[in-house]
């Protein structure tokens, strides 16, 4: 995982500095959010929650064709689980930072690819109608990978869809049941570029 985040810095250093023009923006969106739960070798899907992302992010053009967009959002994620007639909701907050490989297969429309590291600001959780901080349970880093689109209306205004992969395993295991637990996000955002 080090070598591949160190892979996108220096992807993200090399496509700034080779850069024909930078723009700068501030997006936001809506996430559709929830997380694969494994446990005792039977796994079990939760069902989607509905989150914000809201942040910036820096377009660095390389040529005609191909950009680099790095991006800093905040971003609520989590899911909610129902088993055993037990239902539990989980609302998570990171700080995500993907860096976006942007093909553009016209000058509008772009095809999109890249990783995602995510730091895990809070997480609450919700059982039988009552509150509480579960931070304790996930690990503090998120790491993904992220297939999208994009289309530019204007110079300045776009539209972005957005599929992230969780790739690592959130769940801290303190009481050694083996539970395993991977994220996913389908997101739609809306950008303005200066």
């Amino acid at each position: 995982m080090k070598k591949v985040v160190l892979s996108a810095i220096a992807v993200f250093v090399f496509g700034i500095t080779n850069a024909q023009d930078t723009k700068f923006g501030i997006k936001g969106g809506v996430n559709f959010a929830n997380q694969k739960f494994e446990a005792s070798g039977s796994s079990m899907t939760a069902n989607s929650i509905v989150g914000v992302q809201i942040g910036g992010l820096i377009e660095a053009k390389i040529n005609d064709k191909f950009a680099i967009q790095p991006e800093l959002l905040f971003s609520t994620e989590g899911s909610k689980l129902k088993a055993d007639g037990e239902e539990f909701l989980f609302n998570l907050s990171y700080i995500n930072v993907p860096v976006m490989a942007k093909f553009y297969a016209s000058p509008k429309f772009s095809i999109q690819a890249g990783p995602q590291l995510g730091f895990l600001v809070s997480a609450k959780g919700k059982y039988n109608g009552v509150k509480d901080d579960v931070k304790e349970m996930f690990k503090s880093i998120n790491f993904g990978l992220n297939l999208g689109a994009g289309y530019e209306f204007t110079e300045k205004c776009l539209v972005d869809v957005r599929y992230n992969f969780g790739l690592t395993d959130v769940a801290e295991d303190n009481n050694g049941e083996g539970l395993k637990v991977k994220g996913s996000v389908f997101s739609i955002a809306v950008g303005y570029k200066f």
